[in-house]
């Protein structure tokens, strides 16, 4: 059986309804899919799963969340994580989406395999 954890933090709660929904694409055959607020989340799940999903908006000058998920992803510098499948996936409504990009690189060179990364923006206009 396949191991993912889906690892995310949200402020409003889209970046959690984004987590559910990659969790629930990621059931069947034999995975089974644990889906953690990273407050909730260690750096042993990530060595423990067969695969992993990050999730965060994009927060400020288009940085990850910095209290809780940008330790979080410090926190894996350390390891070996040569080749693990990773999925990121987060949100923003301003700027160009250079903090996924960013993402992206840094964590492929932690090791992680970017399998995917899905990225939601959200512009509204009112006329």
């Amino acid at each position: 059986m396949k191991n993912i954890a889906v690892i995310y933090w949200s402020g409003t709660g889209n970046t959690q309804q984004m987590a559910l929904a990659v969790a629930e694409g990621a059931k069947g055959g034999d995975a089974q899919v644990v889906v953690k607020e990273v407050a909730n989340a260690s750096v042993q799940d990530v060595v423990a799963s067969d695969a992993v999903a990050l999730g965060c908006p994009s927060m400020g000058s288009e940085v990850l969340e910095e209290s809780e998920m940008e330790p979080f992803v410090q926190s894996l510098e350390a390891l070996d994580l040569k080749d693990k499948p990773l999925v990121l996936f987060g949100s923003f409504d301003w700027g160009d989406g250079q903090w996924m990009t960013d993402w992206e690189e840094r964590m492929s060179s932690l090791g992680f395999y970017l399998f995917l990364f899905i990225v939601f923006i959200f512009n509204y206009f009112i006329y």
